[in-house]
């Protein structure tokens, strides 16, 4: 890689997903003045017992794995837990409403998570300790963070309640094998996906032409990617509706050809590991989906597809071309009567090594920058240059994959719904009129107060 390229690797990541706001712009400078007056010490809460909260992922595992690290760092007991996402999303909702939680640091899916959190007062506005320099350590460096991961972790009144921890782009993934047997060229456009599935389609052989989330609420994302090549989210920024617009139909269509005729069995029941296990079996030759899931397909231990695999930008839409983008953070309890040690806790697991780290393991995104100047990483990784130049093609056109509503959960289950009737045949233009119906004075509501 060129240092012209690495240059240009860098500001395709900070140029992703919109301005920031001023309050995060200056952050560096509050942080070096912190400490420029006060002495940091890792070991200032030594002693001290946290908990944490993962969802089960191999981020999260790598972080586990690595927890030891941070003891021997800081003298701080860390018990940490890692559960299956719908299940943790399920344990930090009850356990936030009920005022208790169990855990001190919290990872969130801040495109399902952010608003709620901020309407429950879930978390703790992490700025004030990072205008303590006791509190905060010289090497944060606050700046290296890029702005799609901070704009996902900034709420629209300036908190900072997350530090941001992963980005995710959504991707194709392909077979290169199964491509080569067909004769069968990477798509260059949506539609071109539907005529490449068909030829890859083999039932005989067991083998789908096309597999992504069938099952209700999880399905939605892939649904508003192909929405997003209509140059169209699904609510627009005065609020209104736009999931039974001709071209929300038109994803709607898209989403039932791809997922009724060229998905494996049972694809209806589908979330993202049912998936990936169709496509490190062999039994899939494309799959959509986040990038970060490429880790178990390059095992030879666990995918039979290791060395094959494919990863490509999504292609363009009719009117559009979009990478559909997601983002994950971390952040403390407002209960929590451990906050500074948990601090302590964010600062370590995002910082440049743990972060580093991850995009070698090839376990997605890092929401900072440095990483990417790592010319040696990308050189040697066992991902190829193509899983990088597909994270920083995505990088360049990211635009939220969902919109970011309090009520995201019910917009989830709703039209999650209705997607899943197309997949049992259901008309695309009747179901998302009804679903469109059904969520409107729940969005309405939440919008009240």
């Amino acid at each position: 890689m060129t240092e012209k390229m690495t240059r240009l690797t860098r500001r395709a990541l900070m140029r992703t997903a919109g301005a920031l706001s001023a309050s995060v712009l200056f952050a560096p400078a509050i942080i070096r003045a912190a400490n420029a007056q006060s002495k940091f010490d890792w070991k200032r809460f030594a002693g001290q017992k946290i908990d944490v909260l993962y969802v089960k992922n191999t981020r999260a595992d790598m972080l586990v794995a690595k927890n030891k690290e941070f003891e021997a760092l800081t003298g701080i007991q860390v018990s940490a837990e890692a559960i299956p996402e719908q299940q943790q999303r399920q344990k930090v909702t009850i356990e936030f409403t009920s005022g208790r939680p169990t855990f001190d640091v919290v990872a969130l899916s801040l495109h399902v998570q952010k608003r709620v959190a901020q309407k429950g007062r879930w978390l703790t506005d992490l700025k004030p300790f990072m205008a303590d320099g006791s509190l905060t350590s010289p090497d944060l460096d606050f700046a290296d963070f890029g702005q799609a991961g901070l704009n996902f972790s900034t709420q629209n009144d300036g908190t900072l309640d997350t530090m941001p921890k992963f980005v995710d782009y959504w991707i194709l993934y392909y077979n290169k094998e199964l491509f080569k047997q067909k004769g069968v060229a990477y798509p260059k456009t949506m539609d071109e996906i539907v005529t490449a599935a068909e030829k890859l389609n083999d039932p005989a052989k067991g083998i789908a032409g096309f597999v992504s989330r069938g099952l209700k609420n999880a399905n939605v994302p892939v649904w508003t990617s192909w929405l997003l090549g209509q140059g169209m989210e699904t609510i627009d920024k005065n609020g209104n509706l736009l999931t039974a617009t001709p071209e929300a139909v038109w994803a709607g269509e898209l989403y039932k050809k791809l997922n009724k005729d060229f998905a494996p069995p049972g694809t209806i029941g589908f979330n993202w590991n049912e998936c990936q296990t169709s496509f490190a079996t062999g039994r899939a030759a494309m799959w959509l989906d986040g990038i970060g899931f490429a880790a178990p397909l390059e095992d030879k231990t666990k995918s039979r597809v290791a060395g094959k695999v494919g990863y490509g930008v999504v292609p363009p839409g009719p009117k559009a071309h979009h990478s559909a983008i997601f983002g994950d953070g971390m952040g403390i309890a407002r209960t929590s009567t451990r906050k500074e040690a948990s601090w302590l806790y964010i600062q370590w697991a995002t910082n440049k090594a743990n972060q580093l780290a991850m995009l070698k393991a090839g376990a997605g995104s890092p929401a900072r920058n440095s990483p990417f100047d790592d010319v040696e990483t990308i050189r040697a990784s066992t991902f190829g240059k193509q899983w990088f130049d597909t994270i920083l093609g995505s990088a360049k056109i990211g635009r939220p994959g969902l919109t970011v509503i309090v009520p995201i959960t019910e917009f989830r289950d709703i039209f999650g719904v209705a997607l899943t009737n197309m997949i049992g045949g259901a008309d695309p233009k009747a179901e998302l009129a009804k679903a469109t119906e059904q969520f409107k004075p729940v969005l309405e509501k939440s919008e009240q107060g």
